[in-house]
């Protein structure tokens, strides 16, 4: 875990950065690839979003009934700090949410595969993490497209999920333009982790499992190291208190 905060360290002022700039995705060579293994094999489409009818167009959290909460993460940042909470999630046997940004996704690639691969959830951040219930409309499609193409060419989907950025909640016409994009649900949170303040990890974990129950959402970034050094303390209380972290769709199917 050391490591993985020290991977962080240098990340702080870049978790929530808003630059424009899109880097050109990064092409893989298929001479890298095994002499044995399928080049015409091309990975199955990652899942589509879903309308659960039950739950209203801008989602807060689950049934209150069941013992699940799910993680859910801004997607931006080091991407080696991205994998290292991946990896702790995992190691756990929790399953958690991404909720990635697009310029991100254009720098690092093989990301979108990563999380997918992992048995975790995929979803849309906006292209470059502005403020978008403050946008026209035509701009607010544009951010939301743009994601939504970029998930598609990696993953064949556009992603399950769609949350606004710089905000937690969408107004009605943001969350009529995620419709119109695909998205039949915003997905927000009813527990703040609050880690890009940078508090401290175990003001993080108090936050976190101060507020969380049965069908929560939580919100937490990749890219701050009080998270990277938090999570395992927030998915031992979690299992401790008999709470699963499952992904966003498990806790709503």
């Amino acid at each position: 875990m050391r490591s993985g905060v020290a991977l962080a360290a240098g990340t702080l002022a870049a978790g929530c950065s808003t630059t424009g700039v899109v880097a050109r995705p990064v092409a893989v060579s298929r001479a890298a690839a095994s002499p044995s293994a399928n080049l015409s094999a091309k990975p199955a489409a990652a899942p589509a979003p879903r309308r659960f009818p039950q739950q209203p167009a801008e989602i807060t959290h689950g049934p209150r009934d069941r013992p699940r909460v799910a993680l859910t993460f801004h997607g931006q940042g080091d991407p080696a700090v991205a994998k290292t909470l991946l990896g702790e999630a995992e190691k756990a046997g929790a399953r958690v949410t991404v909720l990635a940004v697009g310029s991100w996704l254009d720098e690092h690639p093989d990301l979108a595969r990563r999380i997918l691969d992992g048995g975790h959830d995929l979803g849309n951040h906006t292209l470059r993490h502005l403020a978008i219930n403050a946008m026209s409309e035509a701009d607010a499609e544009a951010e939301i497209r743009g994601c939504a193409d970029r998930l598609r060419r990696l993953t064949g989907s556009i992603g399950t999920w769609f949350r606004p950025s710089r905000t937690p909640t969408a107004s009605a016409l943001v969350a009529g333009v995620a419709r119109r994009v695909g998205y039949p649900h915003v997905l927000s949170y009813d527990v703040d982790s609050l880690d890009y303040t940078s508090p401290g990890a175990p003001a993080v974990t108090r936050q976190v499992i101060g507020g969380v129950r049965d069908g929560s959402v939580v919100s937490l970034h990749f890219g701050y190291a009080d998270t990277v050094a938090a999570l395992p303390a927030v998915l031992e209380e979690l299992g401790r208190r008999g709470l699963r972290a499952v992904t966003t769709t498990e806790l709503l199917s």
